[in-house]
């Protein structure tokens, strides 16, 4: 049974513009791995809309769903076949299905200083306001609308009381923009899904380039953040072994049939948040939309027609709303220097770094207390 069992779900207003929360992250990664390989991102938009709501009705609060995200970026790099994608995500699914009904995240938690953890999150703001940047050199007319936009609403739910919508407004002014420039997409039924089978060669070569540089940064910000934020936005303790479980399962029964590879993120549960989402009827609107997206759109650049400039400010926002929780630190000093070395290098080796970090200031802290007596 899940730990939020007794929180009721909701469908509001407020849950449908927090389900847009977090779109600005999936929508650009799932467009551009469609653009670059040969995953047909019908499937991906399929099994999200599917997990989506799955999510939403167990954990019954807005945990969300993400591409996991150095995959994505080195099948975007060039050269990744569908198998390989495939194989990662089996192999992956297994690990953290494993650890998940193990000890392995008791012990993580004993020996992973919070100061990292925050680290992490700070790290993951930094790389919102850098891919916002972006989208704000390819598309600056209508990334100021949607500021404006979010602005207005920020003022008129501090002064007067109005519910924030703004992602709602930003997603709609976006997609009519959008469709403006592009025209409707073609109208379509989507095929059944066919099994992905791996061969040999696609598992030896995903360990290396696929697995290893994922499975940090799933455990560090997908389960570990993830579980920390949930405990700050909504005073609940989901133990980071229940989101480790259902990344296990969701990737086991998902990549097989077409679906790429998915976490949860705390920078999804930020922003999903941020614009108003507060139980897992969030989950299940945003699902809905996949689904509808991916059953009835013929094309796999469907997401495209969005003006990207929309999903930048949407982005600046969920940042400035991650970085407030990544402040939320025993060490400023190790959590900032972490948050830089995200940015600047990975978040592998800034959680690496960070580890060696905290325990060695917390031995030089140790000694000095101890010469001083």
């Amino acid at each position: 049974m899940s730990p939020t069992s007794a929180i009721p779900l909701k469908f509001s207003l407020s849950e449908l513009a927090g389900s847009l929360g977090d779109f600005g992250t999936i929508i650009p990664l799932i467009i551009a791995v469609g653009l670059v390989s040969d995953v047909n991102t019908r499937y991906v938009l399929l099994f999200f809309g599917i997990w989506f709501i799955l999510t939403g009705i167990y954990y019954r609060l807005p945990i969300p769903l993400e591409p996991m995200k150095a995959i994505a970026v080195i099948v975007i790099a060039g050269g990744i076949s569908s198998g390989e994608i495939a194989a990662a995500g089996l192999i992956l699914g297994v690990i953290f299905l494993v650890l998940g009904y193990g000890r392995f995240f008791e012990v993580i938690n004993h020996w992973v200083p919070e100061s990292v953890i925050r680290g992490i999150q700070l790290g993951l703001a930094l790389l919102l306001f850098k891919a916002s940047a972006d989208f704000v050199i390819k598309d600056p007319f209508f990334f100021v609308i949607g500021i404006m936009i979010i602005i207005g609403f920020v003022v008129l739910f501090r002064y007067r009381r109005v519910p924030d919508l703004s992602s709602l407004c930003v997603i709609g002014v976006g997609l009519l923009g959008g469709l403006y420039l592009y025209g409707i997409p073609p109208l379509s039924f989507i095929p059944a899904p066919q099994l992905v089978i791996p061969l040999p060669s696609d598992f030896s070569s995903a360990i290396t380039t696929l697995v290893l540089p994922q499975v940090v940064l799933t455990i560090a910000n997908a389960i570990l953040a993830t579980s920390l934020l949930t405990k700050d936005l909504f005073a609940v303790d989901i133990p980071p072994k229940k989101f480790s479980t259902s990344i296990g399962l969701m990737n086991l029964t998902s990549v097989p049939f077409g679906g790429f590879p998915m976490c949860h993120g705390a920078g999804g549960l930020a922003g999903q948040h941020r614009y108003g989402a507060r139980t897992g009827g969030a989950n299940i609107y945003a699902g809905l939309i996949f689904l509808f997206l991916a059953l009835f759109f013929s094309s796999p650049q469907v997401l495209s027609i969005i003006a990207i400039g929309v999903l930048g400010a949407l982005l600046v926002f969920v940042g400035i709303e991650m970085a407030r929780y990544g402040f939320r630190t025993d060490s400023l000093a190790i959590t900032c220097i972490i948050g830089i070395v995200a940015l600047l290098s990975s978040m592998t080796i800034a959680f690496l770094f960070g580890m060696v970090l905290a325990y060695l200031f917390a031995w030089i802290k140790k000694n000095r207390d101890q010469n001083k007596q």
